[in-house]
């Protein structure tokens, strides 16, 4: 999925992203403090859910090599 978006106005080239967490177009650009996010707000927001454990990346349980029982 691309969440990119070229504003028909933006001739400079800077991709136009939409803010992860309230998707507000955010330019990327080393002048975007916060970017992905559109603020520090957004950022903490993200961070905290993460934290909380309300994101999470999936794993494969894997088999106990040291399993005595074998």
């Amino acid at each position: 999925m691309n969440d990119s978006v070229k504003l028909p106005d933006d001739d400079d080239g800077v991709a136009i992203l939409n803010c992860p967490n309230c998707k507000r177009l955010v330019r990327w650009e080393p002048a975007s403090e916060f970017r992905p996010f559109c603020s520090d707000r957004c950022r903490l927001i993200d961070l905290g859910a993460w934290a909380s454990e309300r994101y999470a990346i999936p794993a494969q349980t894997l088999p106990d090599e040291f399993d005595e029982h074998e």
